[in-house]
């Protein structure tokens, strides 16, 4: 009890980034919770719920504003959901301890904060080339999509069940890349719409594995959602795309951090 504000704190703080940045969640949570000694195992569960929290309000505005393409919500959910429980299971299998399956969440964890990095560093090439690329992979991904998105539904399940970072960056990305006519409005609610669904039940997969603790999860929520509506209003005062940098080439070092050592 005595270092419940330090984790009001510390979901203030990401908070404050999320609503900064637009990015920042999962990404730097569970590295933080990490850095405060909690095992992996808590730190992701814990994470998972609250990205289900912090993230359900949002979702629930951009649905009311007709920013959500339900069908391709529905093609990811169709891959995410079931590949969310089999990881679940997976992990059941191998052990509920750490020693167990510690090994498997910190390379998940490191290859998940490679690619979120890689993603901001890049996210102005990967739009252009997504909107105004005439290249022949390309095209054949986009005429594809109906078939492909529910296998990036399955592979942002697992690895984001074992990770609990990646659902908004590397899913926008996804949409981005597959459906180049959306709007940067549509792509956020139709992310947001996938995402809550997805981390709620990776989360509940990890409480029943006995992963998740509830006083930290209120501590962060309580931090996290006011500093989320200042870092939001503060946005346009602030240089966004050097605070992005910033984030990405740390979540870089830490993500060779947990696959190399």
């Amino acid at each position: 009890m005595e270092i419940l504000p330090l984790y009001i704190a510390a979901g203030a703080f990401v908070g404050f980034a999320i609503g900064l940045t637009g990015v920042g969640g999962g990404s730097l949570m569970t590295p933080l919770l990490l850095l405060f000694g909690f095992p992996l195992q808590t730190a992701i569960g814990t994470d998972l719920l609250y990205a289900a929290t912090t993230k359900s309000g949002g979702a629930a505005l951009q649905a009311r504003r007709h920013n959500v393409d339900w069908h391709v919500t529905g093609l990811l959910l169709a891959g995410s959901l079931p590949a969310a429980v089999l990881t679940t299971g997976l992990l059941s299998w191998m052990g509920r301890s750490a020693r167990d399956i510690q090994p498997l969440l910190t390379a998940s964890l490191g290859v998940m904060l490679i690619c979120t990095a890689l993603v901001l560093l890049f996210r102005r090439r990967i739009i252009a080339h997504a909107r105004y690329a005439k290249g022949r992979v390309l095209s054949w991904l986009q005429a594809s999509r109906m078939v492909l998105m529910p296998g990036c539904g399955i592979a942002l399940g697992a690895l984001i069940t074992l990770s609990s970072v990646g659902a908004g960056t590397i899913g926008t990305a996804m949409l981005i890349l597959l459906y180049p006519e959306f709007g940067a409005s549509r792509i956020i609610g139709t992310e947001l719409a996938h995402a809550v669904p997805l981390t709620l039940v990776a989360g509940l997969g990890h409480l029943w594995l006995g992963h998740v603790d509830f006083l930290l999860l209120g501590a962060l929520v309580a931090g996290s959602l006011p500093a989320i509506l200042l870092g939001t209003s503060l946005g346009g005062w602030l240089p966004d795309r050097k605070l992005r940098l910033v984030l990405a080439l740390t979540l870089l070092a830490l993500g060779l951090k947990y696959v190399l050592f």
